[in-house]
């Protein structure tokens, strides 16, 4: 049987304000699928995705990555088998050269210096970068941070990624070129976004969350043709996407590669 890459029972976490932000959250990710997460602003997609990445600590329940709990072992170890790219491109890319930021996760790992070049080189070319290891972070454009970002964690290459609304501020180029980058890649996906349409385009499965809960998972196309349970929970599909059905979903998603 195979081993999940993320497997989460039953996981709850409160804020220090008292309010809670995941409550009983369940969810499977076999290694090379793809899952989106989506629901309204505070379901509590980032603090799940957080919880994930061992950035928090769940008060109750249990998240495994490979079948090792965290507070097992070596939780570094854990957490180099997953890539956490976030919400806001500045939380991650904040050195004088884009090198150095995607170096900093091979370092912290402890990899030789040839190892690390070689490594940086090969991200960037992943991402669409090549040759921009002297560039200014921040004087990229919005679509080439986003894939800077994606870089820093190819890098030291997880099994998973787990990407945080990664389609925020793109035009529609930029946009593109993030659903093409995706739609390559072999790694294990959690994908959070309000970007219904990209959340179509690159993930398999679907799981909507509210007010801290899985309220409903599935087929991609499946769930996203389910206009009241969509409509339940403050969502919507983009108007060109209304009124197709699940088959009519799918062919657009095969379509589409």
């Amino acid at each position: 049987m195979t081993v999940p890459a993320v497997a989460v029972a039953g996981a709850c976490y409160t804020y220090p304000d008292g309010r809670l932000a995941v409550a009983d959250v369940s969810l499977r990710l076999d290694p090379g699928d793809s899952l989106g997460l989506i629901g309204p602003n505070g379901a509590g997609k980032t603090t799940l995705f957080h919880l994930i990445a061992g950035l928090l600590v769940p008060e109750r329940g249990t998240i495994e990555v490979f079948g090792t709990r965290y507070g097992a072992g070596d939780d570094r170890q854990v957490r180099r088998r997953l890539g956490l790219v976030f919400q806001e491109t500045e939380d991650q890319l904040f050195s004088p050269r884009l090198f150095d930021d995607v170096a900093f996760g091979p370092l912290n790992f402890g990899l030789p210096a040839a190892e690390v070049r070689a490594r940086v080189e090969d991200a960037l070319r992943k991402a669409g970068l090549d040759g921009f290891e002297d560039r200014v972070p921040h004087h990229l454009s919005c679509g080439e941070r986003r894939r800077a970002a994606l870089a820093t964690v190819l890098s030291y290459s997880p099994d998973v990624l787990i990407l945080d609304e990664p389609s925020n501020d793109l035009d529609p180029r930029g946009r593109q070129e993030l659903v093409r980058l995706l739609r390559r890649m072999g790694e294990a996906r959690l994908v959070a976004s309000h970007d219904i349409e990209l959340v179509l385009r690159t993930c398999g499965r679907v799981a909507i969350m509210d007010m801290g809960r899985i309220v409903a998972s599935g087929a991609t196309a499946e769930v996203l043709s389910d206009r009241s349970l969509l409509q339940a929970h403050g969502l919507e599909l983009p108007l060109g996407l209304r009124g197709l059905g699940a088959a009519e979903l799918e062919r657009l998603l095969e379509g589409d590669a």
